[in-house]
Parts: C-alpha cells; sequence; structure tokens
C-alpha cells in the first residue's frame, strides 16, 4: 500500500534546494518516531493484556491479536524507513528484503484484519442466531491462519526484486532493482493489489457491515450503550478512511504518471508528488497506533483488566489508590455481543 522502505523513487532536480529532502529528514522522522513510540506501547499493552488470558479470549479478541501483532511487525519497519530517508540504506541486502516483506506483509494483513473485525461485528449483531455455529474460536483461529498464508503468498515476490543499489545521489537505496522491466511490472502490480485488498475491500466491508450494525442497533431499544456502540462503528470506518484514502489517491496519481496515462509532469511537479507521498504515507501509518485506542482501550473490559495489570506492576500504586473500578456506559462495538436472550455492549 505504501512506498515505505522500500521504494526509492526520486523525482527531484536539486536535492539540496528541494523541500523533498527537508520532508525526509525532518517531518518523517519527527512523525515516524511519535507513531513508534506509541503504537509499541499501545499495541504491547494489547498484546500483553490478551495473551495473559489466551485460553478464553473472545471471537473479536482473537482478531484483535492477530492486530496487534501485525502492527508491532509493521512498526518495526519504519526505524529503517527513517534511516534509508536521512543517510541511505545501510543494513544490507539480506535485511532489505526481510524488511521489504515484513512491511508489505503485515501491512496487507493488518487491513484485511480491519475488515474481519467488521464483519464479526455484523455477524454478532445482525445475525447473532445463524451465526453462533459458525463463530468459534478454532474457525477464527484457521481464518487468521489462512489470512497470514494468503498476504505470504501475495508480498514474496518482494524479497525477489529489492536489492540494495546507488541511487541518483550516490546513496544506497533499498528499491525494486533486481530483473529490470519485470521489476518494474510488479511494482505497478503490487500497487494494484494493495489498493485493492489494503483499502478498498476493507473499507467497503466495514462499509457495509458497520452500516448494517448501526440499522440493527437504532430498531431495537435505544439506550446509552448502543449509542455509544454506533458512535464507535461510525468513528473507525472514519479514521480508517482519513488514514488511508490520501494516500491511495496519490499513489494513483503516481501510477498515473508512470505507465503514461497521464501527461509527463515537469520536474517541480513531481517533486511536489514526491512530497505529497512523503506525508500521506506518514499519515496512514500513523493508523497503526490508533487501532489500540479504537478496538481495545475504549472497551471497558480491556480497561479493567489493563488497570490490574498495571496495579500488578506496582505502575499505579499511588493513582490508583482510593480509585474504585465501576462500570461504566462506554462502549465498544468490538466487545458488542448479542445473544438469544439479551445484547451485551461492553
Amino acid at each position: 500500500m505504501t512506498e515505505g522502505p522500500s521504494d526509492g523513487i526520486d523525482y527531484t532536480c536539486n536535492n539540496e534546494s528541494n523541500p523533498q529532502h527537508l520532508f525526509r529528514t525532518v517531518f518523517q522522522p519527527l512523525v515516524y518516531g511519535v507513531v513508534f513510540f506509541l503504537g509499541l506501547i499501545g499495541n504491547g499493552l494489547l498484546l500483553t493484556v490478551l495473551l495473559k488470558r489466551r485460553r478464553n479470549l473472545r471471537i473479536t479478541e482473537i482478531f484483535l491479536l492477530h492486530l496487534a501483532l501485525a502492527d508491532l511487525l509493521l512498526l518495526i519497519t519504519l526505524p529503517f524507513a527513517v534511516t534509508q530517508g536521512v543517510a541511505g540504506w545501510l543494513f544490507g541486502n539480506f535485511l532489505c528484503k526481510l524488511i521489504g516483506l515484513i512491511n508489505r506483509l503485515n501491512l496487507v494483513c493488518g487491513s484485511l484484519l480491519l475488515a474481519c473485525i467488521g464483519f464479526d461485528r455484523y455477524l454478532a449483531i445482525v445475525h447473532a442466531i445463524p451465526s453462533l455455529q459458525t463463530r468459534r474460536p478454532r474457525t477464527v483461529h484457521l481464518t487468521c491462519a489462512l489470512l497470514w498464508l494468503l498476504c505470504l503468498f501475495l508480498t514474496i515476490p518482494n524479497m525477489v526484486f529489492l536489492s540494495v543499489e546507488k541511487n541518483n545521489h550516490t546513496k544506497l537505496s533499498c528499491n525494486y532493482n533486481n530483473y529490470g522491466t519485470h521489476a518494474n511490472n510488479w511494482k505497478l502490480t503490487r500497487r494494484l493489489i494493495e489498493h485493492l485488498l489494503c483499502f478498498f475491500l476493507p473499507l467497503v466491508t466495514m462499509v457495509y457491515c458497520y452500516t448494517s450494525v448501526i440499522i440493527t442497533l437504532c430498531q431495537s431499544q435505544k439506550s446509552l450503550e448502543k449509542q455509544g456502540a454506533i458512535r464507535l462503528a461510525l468513528l473507525v470506518t472514519l479514521v480508517f478512511c482519513l488514514c488511508w484514502l490520501p494516500y491511495n489517491v496519490t499513489t494513483f496519481m503516481r501510477t498515473l504518471v508512470e505507465v503514461g496515462a497521464v501527461s509527463e509532469q515537469n520536474c517541480h511537479g513531481r517533486a511536489s508528488l514526491e512530497q505529497a507521498i512523503i506525508v500521506t504515507e506518514t499519515i496512514g501509518f500513523s493508523h497503526c497506533c490508533l487501532n489500540p485506542i479504537l478496538y481495545a482501550f475504549i472497551g471497558v473490559r480491556f480497561r479493567r483488566d489493563l488497570l490490574q495489570l498495571l496495579a500488578k506492576m506496582k505502575c499505579l500504586r499511588v493513582c490508583l489508590s482510593g480509585l474504585r473500578i465501576t462500570n461504566v456506559s462506554s462502549v465498544s462495538v468490538s466487545e458488542a455481543v448479542t445473544t438469544t436472550t439479551s445484547s451485551q455492549y461492553i
């Protein structure tokens, strides 16, 4: 989906006078540093809490476990992307291929897991009774395993075409250098696959599923819990769209230029497009640190388990003195479960 650490296309005329250098050496490292720090903490806490009760995970929590793992592995690639933007690729050919594979694998898998979470909420709330037999932990684990294998199959060609060579500014660059035209064809094919699997398919799935969830909740008896579930469903879809739509638009424009569908731009226009890609890819990667907030931290059960974990670690002994953990009316779509007798939204 994003160009990440594996693309090094440079459309600038003068590297020293073009603002793109400032974007790569100041803006991108700063934002990636914040995303890396927040994402590492958020997804790390989410993974820790879920693994502590791994034998009693709910269906959606299994998806959340795999999503946290995908986000963590994706975050690991950010320091490599920053280093390449500032000083070139310094890590050798093997890590070039490995990081390129990890970046693409977890980006595709993370997006598809978001679609799975939306579909699971759709089954749990809209089709509660018919889905009871299919929504089993073993089925979910098998689904996630097949999903990882599919994403691995789709991203393995990155290891074949990626290699380290010097770019126009004599810096080493991890890019699609191997096999010439075939590498360029794969790069365009990869973008098409990622447009479909990383953005359009998850977005369409989330819009349809969460719209059905909202309609179902609106038709039932209203409550603060259900209103919170509706707000969160809208928020999840909106945040995903805001994070990834700008990048998909800019990379699509770049593809049109490269295949000749749009007339060749001058150097200034190409540099502006490259800067837009740097900014929008950074916004897209920030979704990694937002996932734990959207899908877990809002949930009452997760907050309770997190506070208990931190209390045991003696991290919140002072803050928790006199604090009583009570049931609140906050709600998480990811924890909303409809049964044959009642509906629970916490």
